[in-house]
C-alpha cells in the first residue's frame, strides 16, 4: 500500500473540509504546519507527499527516498526546486484556476473599500458617532464613486480577466499590462509606465519571478498620481515593501490593499505594519469555502491520474 503524508493540513481548513478521497488512496497520515526533525520524519518513507507552502529543497529530497509525487495545494509553486525533482523522477502537480473568482472578488471588495472607507464609517457607529451626531448624516471619511475611475492591471491572465469584467460592470475604465498580448472586450492594452501613469486603482495579478520582482518600487511609486491606490492579491514579493510604505507615508500614494506580503506570515519589523492608509489581510483571497473545495478535488484528482499513469496538471515536464 502506498505510503502519503498530507501535510500543512491546518492551512487548508478549520474542520469544514472533507478529506476521505484522499484515504482511498493508500495508507494517510496528515500533519498540520510542522518544521525540522518532524518534517523529515514524515516524508522520509513517504510514496506521494502533498503539500501547500513547505519548502521542498534539494536538501528534502535528499530524504524522500520513495518519493515519487508531490501535489501542490496551491497554483504557485515556486516553493519546490523543480530541477531536482524532474533529476529524481518526482512528477509534480499543481492546482491551477481555482481560486480565480475567489481572489477577483475579494480584489473589488478592495477596491469599493478604498473607494468608500466603509470599515470607518461602521466602527464610527458603533463607536456612538452617530449617536451624537447633530445632523442626520455625517461623512468626515471620502467616499468616491469607482464609476469612470481607471483600473490598471499588471498581468492579464484568468484572475486579471475576470476582474476586468467586474471592473467593467461597474462602469470603471479598464487598462492593462500583460507580456503576453491578447484581445479582452473593453480593456485596453499599454505599456507598464503608463499603466502607472494613468491608473486610479491598480491591481498586482503576475506570478512571482525574476521578471517582476519589486515590480512596484520606488520608480514606478514616483510615476503615480498621489490619488491612486495599490491591490495586491497575487504574491507579495512584486512589492518592494519600502519603498511602498515610503511612498504611504509622504502620501505619494493615497493608499494601498494587500492581502499578501514578502514574508508570511507578518513579521514585526514589516515595514508596512501599523500603516493606517494600508489594508493588510492575512493571505485570505483564496480561502472561500468553494475555492477550497474544488483546491482539494483537484489535488485528490491530480495523484489519482498519476496513479493511472496519466498525470495532469505537471509543472516539471514529463516524468
Amino acid at each position: 500500500m502506498l505510503n502519503i503524508s498530507i501535510l500543512e493540513k491546518d492551512t487548508l481548513t478549520t474542520g469544514d473540509m472533507d478529506f476521505t478521497p484522499f484515504d482511498k488512496l493508500g495508507k494517510v497520515n496528515y500533519y498540520n504546519s510542522i518544521k525540522g526533525e518532524e518534517l523529515i520524519s514524515a516524508v522520509k518513507d513517504a510514496d506521494l507527499v502533498f503539500i501547500n507552502k513547505t519548502q521542498y529543497t534539494k536538501e528534502l529530497f535528499d530524504l524522500s527516498k520513495n518519493l515519487k509525487f508531490i501535489g501542490i495545494f496551491a497554483t504557485g509553486f515556486n516553493n519546490v526546486d523543480l530541477e531536482e525533482a524532474t533529476k529524481r523522477g518526482v512528477t509534480v502537480c499543481n492546482v491551477p484556476a481555482y481560486s480565480t473568482s475567489s481572489v477577483a472578488q475579494l480584489t473589488m471588495t478592495f477596491i469599493l473599500e478604498l473607494a468608500s472607507n466603509l470599515s470607518l464609517y461602521n466602527k464610527s457607529t458603533h463607536d456612538g458617532k452617530w449617536i451624537e451626531s447633530s445632523t442626520f448624516s455625517y461623512f468626515p471619511y471620502k467616499f468616491s464613486e469607482i464609476e469612470g475611475k481607471t483600473l490598471g492591471i499588471f498581468g492579464l491572465g484568468d484572475i486579471g480577466i475576470n476582474v476586468a469584467k467586474r471592473a467593467l460592470a461597474f462602469g470603471m475604465k479598464v487598462i492593462a499590462y500583460t507580456r503576453t498580448p491578447k484581445t479582452v472586450d473593453g480593456v485596453e492594452l499599454v505599456e507598464k509606465e503608463e499603466l502607472f501613469k494613468r491608473s486610479d486603482f491598480l491591481t498586482l495579478h503576475s506570478p512571482l519571478n525574476k521578471q517582476t520582482e519589486k515590480t512596484v518600487n520606488e520608480y514606478t511609486l514616483s510615476l503615480m498620481r498621489p490619488t491612486a491606490f495599490i491591490i495586491n492579491t497575487s504574491r507579495g514579493g512584486v512589492i518592494d515593501e519600502t519603498a511602498l510604505a515610503n511612498a504611504l507615508k509622504t502620501k505619494q500614494v493615497r493608499g494601498a490593499a494587500l492581502d499578501v506580503l514578502t514574508k508570511e506570515p507578518m513579521q514585526k519589523d514589516c515595514p508596512l505594519f501599523g500603516l493606517e492608509n494600508c489594508i493588510i489581510t492575512p493571505h485570505i483571497a483564496w480561502t472561500t469555502e468553494e475555492a477550497r473545495r474544488r483546491l482539494l478535488k483537484v489535488a485528490c484528482e491530480n495523484a489519482e491520474m498519476f496513479l493511472k499513469g496519466t498525470p495532469q496538471n505537471v509543472v516539471n515536464g514529463k516524468i
